[in-house]
């Protein structure tokens, strides 16, 4: 079975909660966190799940906070991580086969389940598609973080 990583911070805590459950009939769901609506800060769930991806223990991972932004914002501060905010189906498939992303952001506060199940499954069904365009952009984006870590 499959494994995915989910982590939410406390506003995507609900959310995760959920989403955990509906997940798991079809995924191996590795849950970082958090446990409860208590405040947790967003960029120590974007490092666990981040950390579970570059470590290999899952290829894809969901990050969910009140918006969405700040969770992505911190996840693509590690080399490697591509994550992006969708909100819909088609940005959560073509974000994949065009750009590889590998980390799907949400905003708890701003999709409700069957929306984010609807575009978990757009993201996680969705596979890279080594094109020559999408390979060539993608060496660039890892160019530039080469570049900013010299």
């Amino acid at each position: 079975m499959e494994k995915i990583i989910l982590g939410a911070d406390h506003r995507g805590f609900n959310l995760k909660e959920k989403l955990k459950v509906i997940l798991s009939k079809d995924f191996s769901v590795i849950d970082v966190g958090t446990d409860s609506e208590i405040s947790v800060d967003y960029p120590d769930t974007a490092e666990a799940v981040s950390k579970e991806i570059l470590n290999g223990n899952a290829k894809k991972g969901i990050l969910i906070c009140g918006s969405g932004v700040g969770a992505c914002v911190a996840a693509n501060k590690f080399r490697g991580i591509r994550a992006a905010i969708c909100h819909d189906a088609f940005s959560a498939h073509q974000g994949v086969e065009d750009d590889d992303m590998n980390i799907l952001c949400l905003g708890g506060g701003i999709v409700g389940e069957s929306l984010a199940v609807e575009i978990i499954y757009s993201f996680l069904k969705a596979e890279f598609k080594p094109e020559e365009r999408y390979i060539r952009r993608l060496e660039k984006v890892k160019k530039i973080e080469d570049d900013q870590r010299n």
